[in-house]
């Protein structure tokens, strides 16, 4: 019963065996044996090292994500406009509009070759005020609460001044420019002529965070501390100003949310030379919102963006527009996610054994037709038809 078993299975067998005797070893099959093995070898190391690695896999979803903040990072030296008359503002199609903006961010002062002359937290570095000018005319007194006038620009009768900046800040909700700075006591004794006048001829680096509604909008740098009045910028320093600003810049970085492995900002580095009079030089950006979750869940909730650029001169344009760098932003509809992910030991298992199995069956149908070529050219040899 066993012995009818055994020889069932034994007719199964898809190898069958030859004796060695009947083995004919040749020239031709050592070599392609050997060539196929290093192939193998290759083949399977480079799986191998595959298998080790991760893998990113990529998905192109709907945004259907709403209400959310996000931040926008950046690093930009302008070489010929002082710190002291450069400001960052921001406003998005929902009307929320922030003007000269001060934190988080920093700006570095440099001289001509670039060198860092000096770093500070702006809006910080203002002298102390000693015995300022009272609202109502008078000193201040000892035991006295300071409260500096507005100079007109109060929106109530509680209202006070007690800086340069309060007062540009009023200012600016009045709608006025401020032409009269000079006249202003804050800003005679906080030393802001000389602050200016000190950083003539000096260049700025700021660098910083904005967060900013997850809509369409725009962040700009401008010469000089901007209000907004009848969908126009204007400049509350034009006694300080020059003809003409030089806007050239350079964006060491620009990022829109945390950085992630892969991102591609295709600012960063990028750099413009002012060679015309006054302009305003535009980035269009698209940003694409991005997810990226690591091998180890992590995730990343970020940006890339794409870009397109513009100069536009002052000479052409409205005459309330206001020299600077412009970066205009729009989010896309479609959401891309990255998930790194390790290949299945079953799937490097199926690829090792395709990789053996195929190599070794082209090998024996290479040997084949060797083998059989040569036998066929020795038979015609042996009877004359090569003579």
């Amino acid at each position: 019963m066993m012995n009818t078993v055994f020889n069932k299975l034994r007719n199964l067998d898809a190898y069958p065996k030859i004796n060695e005797d009947f083995y004919s070893r040749t020239l031709s099959g050592g070599i392609i044996t050997l060539v196929s093995s290093l192939a193998i070898l290759l083949l399977v190391f480079s799986e191998f090292t595959l298998y080790l690695h991760t893998v990113t896999e990529t998905k192109l979803l709907v945004d259907t994500s709403r209400g959310e903040t996000f931040h926008i990072n950046f690093d930009v030296t302008f070489p010929t406009i002082p710190c002291t008359l450069l400001s960052v503002d921001t406003m998005d199609i929902s009307g929320e509009q922030h003007h000269d903006i001060k934190h988080d961010i920093i700006k570095k002062r440099i001289n001509a070759h670039g060198d860092v002359i000096e770093s500070r937290p702006d809006g910080i570095g203002a002298p102390k005020i000693e015995k300022p000018l009272q609202r109502h005319g008078g000193r201040l007194e000892k035991n006295e609460t300071y409260c500096g006038s507005c100079f007109g620009a109060e929106q109530s009768d509680d209202d006070c001044c007690n800086s340069c900046e309060e007062v540009r800040e009023a200012y600016r909700r009045k709608g006025w420019g401020m032409t009269n700075a000079d006249l202003i006591d804050q800003c005679k004794r906080e030393g802001f002529f000389e602050r200016i006048k000190e950083e003539n001829g000096e260049g700025c680096n700021i660098h910083g965070s904005l967060e900013v509604n997850r809509v369409a909008g725009n962040f700009h740098f401008a010469a000089g501390k901007s209000f907004h009045q009848s969908s126009f910028f204007f400049d509350d320093l034009i006694s300080f100003q020059k003809d003409s600003y030089n806007i050239s810049h350079r964006i060491n970085r620009l990022a829109f949310g945390e950085y992630f492995p892969g991102v591609v900002n295709p600012l960063d580095g990028g750099q413009w030379t002012h060679k015309t009079s006054n302009g305003m030089y535009q980035y269009f950006i698209k940003v694409v919102p991005t997810i990226y979750t690591d091998i180890r869940g992590r995730t990343v909730n970020s940006n890339q963006y794409s870009v397109t650029e513009h100069f536009m001169d002052l000479e052409f344009i409205s005459p309330n527009a206001h020299p600077g760098v412009y970066f205009f932003y729009d989010f896309s509809p479609i959401k891309v996610t990255f998930r790194e992910e390790h290949i299945s030991f079953l799937h490097f298992i199926t690829n090792i054994c395709a990789v053996i199995g195929g190599i070794f069956t082209v090998a024996g149908i290479i040997d084949s037709f060797v083998y059989h070529g040569q036998r066929k050219i020795k038979k015609k040899a042996e009877i004359g038809k090569f003579r």
